[in-house]
């Protein structure tokens, strides 16, 4: 059970071991992805064991200073990752048996050109194909539901103008937990985020229609809707194809940004 400087009030008798805020607000993180590596940290450090019960999302929003939203979307990523399973009416608690630590990664470093990126998401069209396809055939209501939700959470932060690669990367990381193989949740979580998610970000104002922008997150995310009514439908062929076309696209679209590359150094 975890002792904080300054402990929040509990109804229970018992209180609920607490994560510590220290990591909660660096600047240059996103702010769920900040609350995964907190709970893992503590996790693989033993501050938080097996079995152990979670804060509930008010006492978490109250420690982190975060809204409810990150803290869903933070506990659906490790949800997804097999790290904790929220048992409903009574809470969320630290799995009895924790994956693995990946040995797997992606560097910074190994993804600093477009020829860095385009590689991989050739590992990614070979994974995510097969994952999207499991998914169809064995999707819960509630994966289907989480699922929902994170092309919902997609379309709200385009429509804002707001970075959109938090919930894409929880989009593609419900498909992975809806295969009820952890290891898919496990690889697609070593690669992170950023790695898998490398577009741009959109800051501040939303882009105009009918810009190369807006375009470009409308193709994107009728992609993600394509996906999600193949797995609804748990058609696996149709999950496996429209998958693959959507990482091939966006394969195909950073191959021409570095043949158009190519051409203007060399002209």
């Amino acid at each position: 059970m975890l002792n904080l400087p300054t402990p929040l009030p509990s109804p229970a008798p018992s209180p609920a071991p607490r994560i510590s805020p220290s990591a909660a607000h660096p600047r240059q993180r996103n702010r769920a992805a900040t609350l995964v590596d907190a709970f893992q940290a503590q996790v693989r450090g033993g501050e938080l064991r097996p079995g152990d019960k979670l804060p509930t999302e008010a006492a978490l929003m109250a420690r982190f200073g975060v809204s409810r939203t990150v803290v869903r979307e933070a506990l659906s990523m490790l949800q997804a990752s097999r790290i904790v399973q929220t048992r409903h009416g009574i809470g969320t608690f630290v799995m009895e048996t924790l994956p693995d630590t990946p040995g797997f990664s992606v560097s910074a470093a190994q993804m600093a050109t477009l020829h860095d990126v385009i590689a991989v998401l050739e590992l990614r069209i070979a994974l995510e194909s097969e994952a999207a396809s499991l998914a169809a055939t064995r999707r819960t209501l509630d994966n289907l539901a989480r699922l929902g939700e994170a092309l919902a959470a997609v379309s709200a932060a385009m429509d804002a103008g707001q970075d959109a690669v938090e919930a894409d990367f929880r989009f593609h990381l419900e498909i992975a937990s809806a295969t009820q193989n952890p290891h898919f949740s496990t690889l697609l979580l070593a690669l992170g985020a950023k790695t898998i998610i490398p577009r741009a970000r959109l800051e501040g104002q939303a882009p105009m229609p009918g810009s190369e922008d807006w375009n470009y997150l409308q193709r994107v995310q009728a992609e993600h809707q394509s996906i999600y009514d193949a797995i609804a439908a748990q058609d696996a062929e149709a999950a496996r194809t429209t998958m693959r076309m959507h990482l091939v696209n966006s394969r195909e679209r950073r191959r021409r940004t570095v043949e158009r590359a190519s051409g203007a150094s060399s002209g």
